[in-house]
């Protein structure tokens, strides 16, 4: 037995050795207590502690940690709202006294949760509280920031701080949700008239003001062809006139009766009935007494246009 005590010894300070080398992992720090008591902490990385003396009581994430939270709320017009979030928080810092507040203000890490949990919910419920249904939807950002300002000093004396808080799904209960796509259904339909009502005005007053420029300038249009055409019967009847003064002065020259000229242009007149009457029937008095007759009816508003 003797022979195996010196061994028994190695081992037993071989076992002491090792124990007091400890290994910390990025990202956490470990607290050390002796016999219970707070004693140092102890960054990532290789450290030595105190065998069978020095004790790590736990170990802190300084990362950032996440919750979801799933939770019912009641309106001032006593509509039940439920909310699905998102939590992000972390430790302050890496101080001591901070380390200290994460390792010891509470039991374990699930009553930390709970307290943390219960503590958002209740700030929501506070402020969803304080408004109406209809608005809760629209102030998404509104209560983050409510939450946030809350509860901020309470996480700090826990050690801890809020990094962000994401709402990602409002919702009601079924009937109010049925409700409200009514209410949007009903909005989208009277946008709709709306806009058809101002498409179809607009269609109309635009068709209106184009028929009244289309009459006015068919009016100018017509206003500017009968000017045309009275100027051109005017100097139709001009030249008339002129050819008729110009050929009864050459008669008189050759000391011929003008009588010819009524005469021509009787026949001429007769003529052109004839070639452009398509097809209307035009009575004259052909014979000789008709012919007298008509030139000296002729012969008569010549004399009498000589004697004004």
């Amino acid at each position: 037995m003797s022979n195996y005590f010196p061994l028994i010894l190695l081992f037993v300070a071989l076992v002491i050795l090792f124990s007091s080398f400890v290994t910390v992992k990025q990202g956490t720090i470990a607290v050390v207590t002796i016999f219970g008591k707070y004693r140092r902490l102890l960054s990532p990385g290789l450290s030595l502690k105190i065998p069978l003396i020095e004790v790590i009581n736990s170990r802190i994430s300084i990362q950032n940690r996440s919750v979801e939270l799933s939770f019912q709320a009641v309106t001032q017009d006593q509509a039940n709202v439920y909310f699905k979030a998102m939590l992000l928080y972390s430790v302050i810092n890496h101080d001591e006294e901070t380390i200290k507040n994460v390792a010891f203000k509470f039991v374990d890490s699930t009553n930390l949760m709970q307290a943390l949990i219960r503590t958002i919910e209740g700030s929501i419920r506070a402020y969803v509280a304080t408004q109406k249904q209809a608005n809760v939807l629209a102030q998404r950002n509104e209560i983050v920031d409510h939450v946030k300002h809350q509860i901020d000093q309470v996480l700090e004396s826990w050690g801890y701080h809020l990094q962000d808080l994401q709402l990602n799904d409002i919702t009601f209960d079924e009937e109010i949700m049925r409700s409200m796509s009514r209410v949007v259904a009903s909005n989208n339909l009277k946008a709709a008239a709306e806009n058809e009502g101002q498409a179809l005005l607009i269609t109309k007053t635009k068709g209106a003001e184009a028929d009244g420029n289309a009459i006015k300038i068919a009016a100018a249009a017509e206003r500017e062809a009968a000017q045309l055409r009275g100027q051109g019967i005017a100097l139709f009847r001009a030249e008339v006139a002129h050819g008729m003064t110009k050929a009864a002065q050459e008669m008189e020259d050759a000391n011929l009766d003008i009588s010819v000229i009524l005469f021509t242009m009787w026949t001429e007149s007769i003529k052109h009935f004839a070639e452009n009457s398509s097809g209307n029937v035009i009575f004259l008095d052909g014979s000789t007494d008709g012919m007298n007759k008509t030139m000296k009816e002729m012969m008569a508003m010549q004399i009498k246009d000589k004697t004004k």
